[in-house]
């Protein structure tokens, strides 16, 4: 059985969940734990919290910390009130694990002993430490920020705590050509179709599992997506071929509510569409560093090479600035070949 476990706080208890692809003989194996229970609103399977199910699923020895009892009830709190005020799944996610991995830093103390010192503690002797990223770090800030002010009423000093600057890193991308290899290399219809529409759409993997049969737009070859990143909607491109791919899959599939969706009709997850593009990037000899993402990003730089405006590709990918969009043009193979290498003049 192939699987990945990690500690979580569920309905304020501690459990352990466990994912691994979704398939009959697995599930039913899962049932078999004593407490195995399936979290609708979490997407996955999880097993009572005790040292029995640490040492069967290998919890590492970093997970096996926890909060103290006011952490977990706080974590809880923060949680609820951020789904209350309409906060992205993501962001409630990324927010309330911040909150835990600093509570379990400083898990002796009480919440009301917290300061700033402990904060910059924290950032020192656990994020530097351990070099983990600047995107890391400004999560951790910005859930501290706001637990503080709205959970505890009281307010941090953020200019006593240090911001680092993301590094400037330039997207991977994959050429037309390595996308084909991947999406062929896919013989499961479910899958090819799958990766297809990530990229020929642009999608975000989160836009791709939410995305219902209805949002298909085939009369006027639009895809609709709704409240994506920033509880934003917009269109964007319906290709011909994939509408041609995508009435091939219904006629097989037959999904009922999701476009995509499990064996038992259950939401398809994200872990799972990874795991279908690694395998066929393996199987079509693609040794680049990719996620689903990268799909994303080789349409827009596509789309650009190909002459299109750059405020049409903001559009399509639904982001609020240009200057995100930007970073396509850096990328495009067709704005470095203009440039004249001065060994060649």
């Amino acid at each position: 059985m192939n699987w990945s476990s990690k500690l979580i706080i569920h309905k304020k208890e501690l459990r352990i969940a466990i994912y691994f692809e979704k398939k009959a003989k697995l599930i039913a194996r899962i049932k078999q734990f004593e407490g195995a229970k399936w979290s609708q609103t979490l997407k996955v399977w999880h097993l009572p919290d005790n040292e029995q199910n640490r040492i069967h699923f290998k919890i590492p020895a970093a997970y096996l910390s926890f909060p103290s009892e006011e952490g977990i009830l706080a974590i809880q709190k923060f949680s609820n009130w951020l789904t209350s005020r309409r906060y992205s799944h993501n962001t409630v996610k990324t927010y309330t694990e911040a909150l835990k991995s600093f509570l379990v830093f400083h898990r002796e103390l009480l919440i009301s002993e917290i300061t700033n010192d402990h904060i910059i503690l924290y950032n020192n002797d656990y994020i530097l430490k351990n070099n983990l990223s600047a995107s890391y770090q400004n999560q951790i800030i910005n859930a501290l920020k706001l637990f503080f002010k709205i959970i505890e009423s009281r307010k941090i000093i953020p200019q006593e705590i240090f911001r680092p600057k993301n590094a400037k890193t330039l997207p991977n991308i994959l050429s037309k050509e390595e996308v084909l290899r991947i999406i062929d290399s896919t013989t499961n219809l479910k899958h090819k179709t799958l990766l297809a529409l990530i990229y020929s759409a642009g999608l975000r993997i989160s836009e791709a599992i939410n995305m219902k049969l209805t949002d298909i737009d085939s009369q006027r070859m639009l895809i609709h997506i709704k409240n994506a990143k920033g509880k934003k909607d917009r269109y964007t491109l319906l290709s011909n071929k994939i509408l041609l791919l995508l009435r091939e899959y219904y006629s097989v599939y037959k999904p009922q509510l999701y476009l995509f969706e499990g064996q038992f009709k259950e939401q398809y997850s994200s872990r799972s569409a990874q795991a279908i593009l690694q395998i066929a990037a393996r199987k079509s000899g693609i040794t680049k560093r990719i996620s689903l993402h990268t799909l994303r990003h080789s349409f827009a730089t596509h789309l650009l090479e190909s002459g299109t405006d750059l405020r049409y590709i903001q559009d399509l990918l639904g982001h609020s600035s240009p200057k995100t969009t930007m970073i396509y043009t850096h990328v495009s193979s067709n704005s470095l070949q203009k440039i004249i290498n001065p060994f060649d003049m």
